[in-house]
């Protein structure tokens, strides 16, 4: 009895030993297995994590870029805006030094222009200095000295400019007083042609003459025998008679 106890003793240590020895590989290869996808799972996390921060840094970069790409053209609008400024202030500053050069150029002209006009004026037919006396009136009694504007001292000699050549290019008949022969002053009507020539006749056509500017201002000729002529020329001007042909002497100096 003792002996089949001891036998089956030995039986159960050899097979709790085999056992033993059969469970130690499992117990290796299940914790290997465990290991490996523990490892699966952190690569399939560090890839998930990556690409998250992946797309994360393609949007960073992508938007810097496009910072990168505006301050660009910012920097590139700020060079050409001043240089557009540069150019427009160089064009500024030569538009203002033509413009003082005109004005006082202008000036100039104004001051001789004023001095010749004054003299002459007085030369010129009495109707026509009845008409410029406002635009002369309104010129500085002293060209060379006064605080009158460049533009409007230009204004009154283009005015006194177009009375000048509105009466040089016309016909015009005004009523004068001519002294005759006896130092009387006879009522006349006095044709102007222009500034080059005028001729004057009263009303019953017994006294007429004819008149040329002098260096001292109109000069006037008694001259009888073209009181007809006259007279024809003053009715045809007045469309009191029907226009013709009337033939005048004139004097070319």
């Amino acid at each position: 009895m003792t002996q089949l106890v001891a036998r089956l003793s030995l039986v159960l240590a050899l097979v709790w030993a085999a056992s033993a020895r059969a469970e130690a590989p499992l117990v290796e290869a299940r914790s290997t297995l465990e290991k490996w996808v523990e490892t699966r799972q952190l690569i399939s996390k560090a890839r998930s994590d990556w690409q998250s921060d992946k797309e994360l840094l393609g949007q960073t970069v992508a938007l810097y870029e496009r910072e990168l790409k505006s301050l660009d053209e910012q920097m590139s609008k700020v060079s050409t805006n001043t240089t557009q400024v540069a150019r427009e202030m160089a064009d500024a500053d030569a538009l203002k030094k033509s413009s003082v050069g005109g004005l006082e150029r202008a000036r100039q002209f104004a001051v001789e222009f004023e001095g010749k006009l004054k003299q002459q004026a007085c030369k010129l037919p009495v109707p026509l200095q009845d008409t410029l006396k406002p635009l002369l009136a309104r010129m500085p009694s002293d060209p060379a000295n006064t605080k009158m504007l460049a533009a409007e001292r230009i204004q009154v000699i283009v005015g006194v400019l177009n009375e000048l050549d509105k009466f040089n290019n016309a016909v015009n008949v005004f009523s004068e007083k001519r002294r005759n022969g006896k130092g009387e002053d006879v009522s006349v009507q006095t044709m102007y042609v222009g500034l080059g020539a005028a001729y004057f006749v009263n009303d019953t056509a017994d006294f007429a003459g004819v008149g040329a500017p002098g260096a001292n201002g109109w000069e006037w000729t008694l001259k009888p025998e073209l009181a007809p002529a006259v007279r024809e020329a003053v009715k045809i001007y007045r469309n009191e008679q029907t226009a013709r042909f009337v033939p005048l002497p004139v004097a070319i100096k």
